[in-house]
């Protein structure tokens, strides 16, 4: 049997290495993708870093703890509390203390070296505590004088003057000392005392003392937390940093995992049942001789174990070669930080490797059996024209996957809309409806291409006549080819034409409810505006100003788990005359700081009830729901008064000019007021569209390498499958030579199947795009979001022409290869 396998590759070398670059190269996109995947599950673990050389360190308690009957349940809380000053006292007579402040600073057009983040300030004698240590120069003595973190980078030296912007205002300041930096902050030093002055919000103490002692004053404070150990990383800035950088990254290659081995599955499959179908003639000869159906089976299964087996081997290879590349990739966009790499996990190549093989033994299956089935005579009938007829097992799975699809999108429209939206949803929706397409193909593309055929089957010549027909008649062959394309019009379409309609209903929000003329911001966008710049815009005459926080509340839902959600804590004075919230029930203006308002995803929406939350510092309070807001594409937050914003700084001011001037004397007045402040003024158009491209730039770069990744490979397998459907047809052309067609002729006709069958697959996965759009715009309906379809037709059109050329290339250069050869002796050759 193995022999009899070995010599029948050997004739059919081509559809054989075909379906080895299809399975080989599927192996290598899943084994490059499992390797990525496998690295992002283990952030690098560090040690303490801002707090290293200090014993002990006392801060406000950075996680909200919450005892529930299924054990406890924490969550991290954004605005810890401040080290009370009488706590501060009582722990100094323990032993010597230092104590620690952090406040956001602008050092304007100085470069400084760091971690590439936000600057910010500290007293000098906590720099010990990291440790670091003066690299040049001397510490700061008097207020005026700083110490900066600048290494081989900054531009900044001993002696230079400097313009420092804090919350106190902006002035200039001497750099009298530098430090190395530490790699997990830019800082600027002040002194103790002018730390204090500018930011009396007291972070954290450094005792030197015994911990045993430390714990029993502090226990005696509420939401107090002591740290030894490893657990002083819990102060560093952002100690989760490594872990959170990570999870969209996770998040972004799981997709990438799903996608391209769903892809790889479905063209692998396709690509084996069609190399099987094309030899159903030599199964009837084989029947003829006396071969058993099992027997054609075992051979089929032997030549799909041997291709299996070695194409799945040479795929693990080409992920080994192709995962550093992708993260390589990955760390050069912004995509994963800076550290990414791919470790040395092997489970992703054993996945690869068995799902490879099996594809192959699976996409064997259905064929061979199909094969096995029929008497000698009809196989021989059967290999001439396909009837369209599809056995009752392919229509009952087909129905059952189209159904399957449709119920899952009606339930989340009729349960949560919402849901819809969300990634996971719309990336694997389509993948339904991809495969539900693909096993009506028989029946679906005989209608589909006489009907595209139609036109040019009408103009002069045969061309268009005979185009259509030959695909008519070779529905195998034309659905094979088609099939890449239907995957990749319709991945293209649905994954780019949602993302475009969620941005496109998210502006439209925005738009919709901001009323504000202009938007100030910190000029990192995420970072405290100055105390002094706030009062300066209160004190503008002609506007409204609406100056907010962000912050968070966190509520126990069920009684078993702990659910936080964005907030953002506003005046409701001068709230309503900025924005047009969509209120449902309730009303804006009965917000105060006994209430709050919600969303209708919240799992409390009937206004007047009653709710315990936790605000972001850990304080637990009861509030009223004053007013509920639409769920809308899921920015429609919560709103807290200032009261309850858990110690948050404003970092948001919303403007609207009344009287006076109008905007354009307002902007000159917010302009002079943020000059020097390191606050950005920015147009109502100019904030909604920076907020529009900085929330979708990440999901944008993501989505295009998982198409990237997805289109190659179907670009590559739409090749090799025409390459395979024209080598399997000489002797059709050769009789056409011999009818009196000229090879030109020959090769435009090839060229013109080719472009329908193209069509045709494009018309295919255009209808599953279109399923799955409308049920984007359906639950943005739903969510009282009214925003048009963004339908990517420059996406669609670039995918369809490069589908267009590779086909067409993929079908004319072998058959103008083979026509070189004598018509006489290709139609006397064996199929």
């Amino acid at each position: 049997m193995l022999s009899l396998t070995l010599r029948g590759m050997r004739t059919r070398w081509v559809t054989f290495v075909g379906s080895f670059l299809a399975l080989a190269l599927g192996v290598g996109i899943i084994a490059t993708t499992g390797l990525a995947l496998a690295a992002t599950f283990d952030a690098p673990r560090h040690g303490p870093e801002r707090f290293a050389a200090a014993p002990v360190v006392v801060r406000g308690e950075d996680r909200l703890r919450v005892r529930t009957p299924s054990g406890v349940r924490t969550r991290e809380l954004t605005s810890p509390r401040a080290v009370p000053a009488e706590l501060a006292a009582a722990l100094a007579r323990l032993g010597p203390t230092v104590e620690d402040r952090t406040f956001p600073v602008s050092t304007g057009a100085a470069r400084l070296d760091g971690d590439g983040g936000a600057t910010v300030g500290h007293p000098w004698p906590v720099a010990a505590a990291t440790p670091y240590r003066l690299s040049a120069g001397r510490a700061p003595a008097a207020a005026g004088e700083v110490v900066v973190t600048a290494g081989g980078g900054a531009d900044v030296r001993t002696g230079d003057r400097i313009t420092v912007t804090t919350a106190a205002g902006t002035g200039a300041r001497t750099v009298v000392g530098t430090v190395r930096p530490k790699g997990f902050e830019t800082a600027v030093f002040f002194t103790a005392a002018e730390s204090a002055r500018i930011s009396p919000h007291l972070d954290a103490v450094v005792m030197h003392a015994d911990p045993a002692a430390v714990r029993a004053v502090v226990d005696r404070e509420d939401r107090m937390a002591v740290l030894t150990g490893d657990d002083r990383r819990r102060a560093d800035p952002d100690p989760d940093r490594d872990a959170e950088a990570l999870v969209s990254v996770n998040a972004l290659l799981g997709t990438a995992a799903g996608i391209t081995a769903f892809v790889s599955v479905f063209v692998v499959a396709s690509t084996f049942s069609f190399a099987v179908a094309q030899r159903r003639r030599e199964f009837g000869l084989l029947r003829t001789a006396g071969a058993t159906p099992g027997q054609v089976r075992r051979t089929v299964y032997a030549e799909a174990l041997v291709i299996g087996v070695l194409a799945s081997a040479a795929g693990c290879r080409l992920g080994l070669l192709g995962a550093p590349r992708l993260a390589s990739w990955m760390t050069g966009e912004g995509i994963a930080p800076r550290w990414f790499a791919i470790g040395d996990q092997n489970w992703p190549l054993h996945t690869a490797f068995w799902t490879g093989l099996a594809v192959a033994l699976a996409g064997a299956v259905a064929a061979s059996r199909r094969a096995g089935r029929v008497a000698p005579a009809e196989a021989l009938r059967e290999s001439a024209v396909d009837s369209g007829s599809m056995p009752l097992s392919r229509v009952l799975a087909g129905a059952a996957v189209l159904l399957t699809g449709a119920v899952l999108l009606g339930i989340a429209l009729v349960q949560d809309p919402g849901s819809v939206l969300k990634r996971k949803t719309y990336v694997t929706q389509p993948m339904l409806f991809i495969v539900g397409f693909a096993l009506f193909a028989p029946v679906l593309v005989r209608p589909v291409t006489r009907f595209l055929a139609w036109l040019p089957a009408q103009l002069p010549g045969a061309t268009g006549v005979l185009a259509r027909e030959n695909a008519s008649a070779g529905l195998r062959r034309t659905a094979a080819v088609a099939a890449p394309v239907i995957l990749t019009v319709a991945l293209a379409a649905s994954l780019m034409g949602t993302t475009a309609t969620l941005a496109e209903a998210r502006a439209t929000e925005g738009r919709t409810q901001l009323t504000a003329d202009f938007v100030v911001t910190s000029g990192g966008g995420d970072g405290a505006l100055s105390p002094q710049f706030v009062e300066r815009v209160r004190h503008i005459s002609g506007v409204v100003v609406s100056a907010s926080r962000s912050t968070s509340v966190t509520v126990l839902e069920e009684g078993t788990a702990l659910v936080g959600s964005e907030a953002r804590a506003v005046d409701p004075a001068d709230v309503g005359a900025v924005s047009a919230l969509p209120v449902v029930a309730g009303s804006l203006a009965d917000l105060d700081d006994n209430s709050l308002v919600v969303n209708k995803e919240w799992m409390t929406t009937t206004v007047g009830e009653r709710v315990g939350v936790w605000l972001a510092d850990g304080r637990k309070v009861t509030l009223r729901v004053a007013a509920v807001l639409s769920t809308g594409t899921g920015n429609n937050g919560v709103y807290v008064t200032p009261r309850n914003a858990g110690g948050a700084a404003v970092d948001r001011i919303d403007v609207k000019a009344v009287g006076g001037g109008g905007p354009s004397a307002v902007a000159a007045q917010l302009e002079a007021a943020a000059r020097g402040t390191g606050a950005v003024v920015a147009t109502r158009a100019g904030w909604l569209a920076e907020d529009h491209r900085r929330t979708g730039e990440n999901t944008r770069l993501g989505l295009l390498m998982i198409l990237l990744i997805a289109l190659v490979y179907t670009g590559i397998a739409l090749a090799n499958t025409q390459v395979m459907a024209t080598s399997d047809r000489v002797r059709d052309l050769a009789v056409l030579r011999l009818a009196g067609a000229t090879k030109a002729q020959v090769l435009r006709l090839v060229g013109a199947e080719a472009l329908v069958v193209v069509a045709v697959g494009a018309v295919l996965g255009g209808a599953v795009a279109a399923l799955n759009l409308l049920g984007v715009r359906t639950a943005l309906g739903l969510l009282d979001v009214h925003s048009a379809v963004v339908a990517p037709w420059g996406t669609i059109g670039s995918v369809v022409a490069v589908s267009a050329l590779v086909a067409v290339v993929a079908a004319v250069l072998p058959a103008s290869l083979a026509l070189r050869t004598r018509p006489v002796e290709l139609a006397g050759t064996a199929g």
